[in-house]
């Protein structure tokens, strides 16, 4: 089977699947992180080339069964395999973490895209934590007298605000951390992404602790018709029932 991967779920999944016997798996990751957490097993790094490279390459190497577990905004590759595998006979499944909700305290203002969220951020604050990868950041680029802090693993592409400072930096953090950090730098306004899960969301409970509003950018939808579960666990539930259809094939 081959493993869309590049997160805590992926690596979990490659974890389980090299002691499983009867499972020979391959790891694919994007490559757009210069030292990526490696799964076990095999692994390629790099794109396939859109759909149609995907699946020659699904073809090409015997591949009888797929499993999205890219990270929730990774768009392209999780359309770019369901085109590849529409009508292939090969199964594919999305794992997608559940995303986060608000709770008592929280301040925040959902929001459907970077576009959006550079928008309304001018009007919630002065000093912005900025916490969306490193990819999407010239979308807040536009000079709007605003200081951010711009925390990544690697250093964004293209333009960056005129007022900012880089802080590069890899999950998970710590509650105590995350609220050190908004005290120190005179945060005012948190942006995120939903990306779910327990790696990033110390921010979320510090931010609600120290009153600050979040900018909370919504998920992209998966493709129409897609097969998704939440749990490392539901796609080892998913696998039986997609392996007595490939014997049966």
């Amino acid at each position: 089977m081959l493993i869309l991967g590049g997160t805590r779920e992926a690596r979990e999944l490659a974890h389980i699947a090299t002691g499983e016997r009867g499972f020979e798996i391959v790891s694919s990751l994007a490559g757009r992180v210069r030292a990526p957490l490696l799964p076990e097993g095999a692994v390629r790094i790099g794109g396939f080339g859109g759909a149609e490279g995907l699946r020659d390459w699904v073809a090409a190497n015997g591949i009888e069964a797929v499993i999205d577990a890219t990270h929730p905004f990774a768009v392209a590759i999780s359309a770019n395999a369901a085109v590849a595998l529409h009508d292939s006979g090969v199964p594919l499944v999305h794992l997608r973490r559940p995303s986060w909700s608000a709770q008592a305290g929280d301040r925040w203002v959902r929001v459907p895209d970077l576009a959006a969220a550079a928008r309304v951020v001018s009007t919630l604050g002065e000093r912005v934590f900025l916490t969306i990868g490193r990819q999407g950041v010239n979308a807040f680029a536009e000079p709007a007298g605003q200081w951010f802090l711009i925390r990544a693993i690697d250093p964004p592409e293209g333009p960056l605000p005129p007022n900012c400072e880089m802080l590069l930096a890899r999950g998970p953090f710590a509650v105590a951390d995350e609220s050190r950090l908004l005290a120190e730098y005179r945060i005012d306004v948190l942006v995120t992404k939903d990306s779910g899960g327990d790696q990033t969301d110390a921010k979320l409970t510090a931010a609600r602790a120290a009153g600050i509003p979040v900018v909370v950018i919504e998920r992209p939808p998966l493709p129409e018709g897609a097969v998704t579960v939440e749990t490392v666990a539901q796609v080892w539930d998913w696998l039986r029932v997609a392996r007595g259809g490939i014997r049966s094939r």
